[in-house]
Parts: structure tokens; sequence; C-alpha cells
């Protein structure tokens, strides 16, 4: 296997945004459910509209 190597006058960075309390807790309540059941729990995903904000 090679080495995978950046393109000349490119660089990839990965900045992660910090987390809302909501996702947090979705991401605490899944962990929760996996350790318990032993099934991965379904989520749903909040829509947003044309101007950004959540349904």
């Amino acid at each position: 296997m090679g080495l995978i190597r950046e393109p000349e006058g490119v660089d990839f960075v990965v900045d992660s945004r910090p987390l809302k309390d909501w996702e947090k807790k979705q991401i605490s309540d899944i962990i929760a459910h996996y350790k318990k059941t032993g099934e991965i729990k379904k989520i749903s995903i909040p829509k947003k509209t044309k101007m950004g904000q959540t349904v």
C-alpha cells in the first residue's frame, strides 16, 4: 500500500466544529442505548430551512 500525498499547493485540514448541547445529549443517548441493548438506535436529524434555522 502506498502513501497518499497532498497535491502541490493544496493543504488538507480537518477542523471540527463544537457540538451543540442537543447533539451531545443525542450522542450520549445513542451510546447508552447501544451498551444496554447492543442495537444501533436510529436518530432524527432536524431539517433546516433556507435561512439556516432548524424547524
